[in-house]
């Protein structure tokens, strides 16, 4: 199921985390959330999702005036992928940040 609100799929009928009671099934247009990650790893993952076709988005956890006054090291940026590029995504992801990668 998908939850408009949060932008993420799940199993049950009612998103457990914002208890949102109108989801549906996703659509192939609809954002979803990918992964988070630290700015420096964000911004390799978006360079390397642009370089496989795939559209994103991101939002910036701490946003840009925070961010100045405590330090890029602390900036995160969380992904959304449309519905029906995300398992594509969810493979690169996988590739690039596994801690067992076959050598």
């Amino acid at each position: 199921m998908y939850c408009e609100k949060c932008d993420i799929l799940f199993e049950e009928n009612v998103r457990p985390v914002c208890g949102n009671k109108k989801v549906r099934e996703p659509a192939d247009d609809d954002p979803c959330f990918l992964v988070e990650k630290e700015m420096m790893w964000g911004d390799m993952l978006a360079d390397v999702l642009k370089q496989n076709g795939i559209p994103f988005f991101y939002k910036r956890t701490l946003g840009a005036g925070l961010a100045l006054r405590a330090g890029p090291m602390f900036e995160r940026y969380i992904f959304f992928v449309p519905y029906a590029q995300l398992s594509k995504a969810k493979d690169i992801v996988e590739g690039m940040f596994s801690e067992t990668q076959a050598e």
